[in-house]
């Protein structure tokens, strides 16, 4: 039988996943987006590993990084900024949106070009949820070595709930046995290091997720535990959750977007994969490990 082109895509990434690494010798990598939620996980990653960092950030004064990453000035809105950033890097990290209103980049075929002039090998872009100009760039591209990461819901989100578990002791939430392979971004940036420095992840997409399948109340009973303190789940009809979203100041299409995602979550959100133990080496993270690291954030003060 005649492979698809899916088909040929997976078994390409089963190979490429199935070669084991050494760890890779030291290099240069620059990180877009280094001040986000996954970015610094890349950034720690890179230094656990040994490698150089460079953390891109529009302002270095409230960047906040340890010792031993060199901050610097540089908006993925003006490539051109990039230039004195990308002088001897190896790897290069994106995202897909930037400027005051995270819009999506338009500028990927000019970073690109700079990534390819400076000597720029291997590029990872976080893959954003919807259509991308500057991962459509990237996708094409063939001068480089792009990794497309595509992580599913993050544990972080979880963080939404902590001024309510410390001021009432309750989650209050639809959909509460909705699924989720959520994913801890620790995992997401290990997955990132590899790629970046690594060979055999080029022209690759990795779904990453955690290692199971989680319902609200499991979420919930999670942090309960690593904060030593019961958590009322208290269940929101779809009507509730809106007024409660809107009372918050979330505007209406990302209300639209949180009932179709809560409410009909895509398989790919509640399917678990290997992907972080087959390009890491070591087991997705849970929940209860993610929970018990941020336990500070749900004690009441």
């Amino acid at each position: 039988m005649t492979q698809t082109q899916p088909q040929k895509q997976k078994q390409k990434q089963t190979q490429a996943l199935a070669q084991p690494q050494a760890q890779a010798p030291a290099q240069k990598i620059l990180v877009g987006g280094a001040t986000g939620t996954v970015g610094r996980r890349i950034v720690a990653e890179l230094l656990a590993r040994g490698h150089e960092v460079r953390a891109l950030t529009r302002d270095p004064a409230k960047a906040a990084f340890p010792a031993g990453v060199e901050v610097v000035r540089g908006d993925l809105t003006e490539p051109d900024t990039l230039i004195p950033a990308l002088e001897g890097v190896t790897g290069l990290h994106l995202i897909t949106f930037g400027g005051p209103y995270f819009a999506p980049l338009e500028t990927g075929p000019r970073i690109l070009e700079l990534a390819r002039a400076a000597g720029v090998h291997r590029v990872t872009v976080l893959h954003g949820g919807g259509p991308s100009p500057l991962e459509d760039a990237v996708r094409a591209d063939e001068g480089v070595g792009w990794t497309v990461l595509m992580p599913v819901e993050f544990m972080a989100n979880a963080l939404e709930w902590a001024d309510g578990i410390q001021g009432s002791d309750e989650v209050r939430e639809p959909f509460v046995a909705r699924l989720s392979a959520m994913v801890h971004e620790g995992d997401i940036g290990a997955v990132a290091a590899v790629a970046l420095t690594e060979e055999g992840h080029g022209g690759q997409e990795y779904v990453i997720t955690g290692p199971e399948l989680l319902t609200v109340g499991d979420k919930v009973a999670a942090i309960a535990a690593a904060r030593g303190r019961e958590i009322a789940l208290v269940e929101l009809t779809e009507e509730q959750a809106v007024e409660q979203w809107r009372a918050a100041g979330q505007p209406e299409d990302v209300i639209a977007f949180l009932l179709e995602a809560y409410g009909n979550t895509p398989e790919v959100g509640r399917t678990v994969v290997d992907t972080v133990e087959k390009v890491t080496g070591r087991p997705a993270r849970t929940f209860a490990q993610w929970a018990a690291e941020h336990a500070d954030a749900f004690i009441s003060r």
